[in-house]
């Protein structure tokens, strides 16, 4: 199958372009775990925030994207469960469930699986597309991260959200922007070599 009909084709997401194996997908999936590791250990401290900027939301939230639901499901469950091991790939090279930043790793694995739907139905194909998924994704890394924080610092829900949620917002508008350029691009690339 051409390239030009896969990217035609309704419900392809970029990882789709390449030729359907076994082997395929599981080297996506391994990837998509090992990016997310990588991405986490670019973490930048927030002052007065035991959760740090990093680069990992931003890789979860492309491996959703372009892996689709499933796959991206099955790369942050990867990573959550060899971090839970002890493998230290969470954020400042940290490992376990416990800590106050775990939550946002719970939030990315649902969050990769809704972007991953929401790219095979078109969502990563146009600026504004992707600036709306990326956003809902987002959205639902913090829904999960917010209260998680909460519980284990025992932080109140404002107090929380001054800590978890706000001083991350500048970053992740620079990360969708990123997004909105890196994916439509790349379904524009994939046609012209179709």
């Amino acid at each position: 199958m051409s390239t030009a009909a896969v990217t035609a084709r309704p419900g392809a997401v970029l990882a789709d372009l390449l030729p359907a194996t076994r082997t395929r997908d599981i080297a996506l999936v391994l990837g998509g775990a090992a990016l997310t590791g990588i991405a986490a250990q670019i973490a930048v401290p927030i002052p007065g925030s035991p959760v740090p900027v990093t680069g990992q939301t931003f890789a979860a939230l492309l491996v959703g994207a372009s892996l689709g639901a499933r796959r991206g499901f099955l790369s942050l469950a990867l990573y959550a469960l060899v971090g839970m091991a002890g493998m230290p790939w969470f954020a400042n090279g940290t490992s376990g469930p416990g800590g106050a930043s775990f939550g946002y790793v719970l939030g990315m694995l649902l969050a990769s699986s809704v972007v991953g739907a929401l790219a095979r139905r078109g969502g990563d194909r146009s600026v504004l597309r992707t600036a709306g998924t990326m956003v809902l994704g987002s959205a639902i890394i913090y829904a999960v991260g917010v209260p998680y924080l909460a519980l284990t610092t025992g932080l109140s829900a404002s107090a929380a959200i001054a800590a978890g949620l706000v001083p991350f917002l500048i970053g992740d508008a620079l990360k969708a922007a990123l997004a909105m350029g890196a994916l439509p691009s790349a379904w524009k690339l994939a046609g012209r070599r179709g």
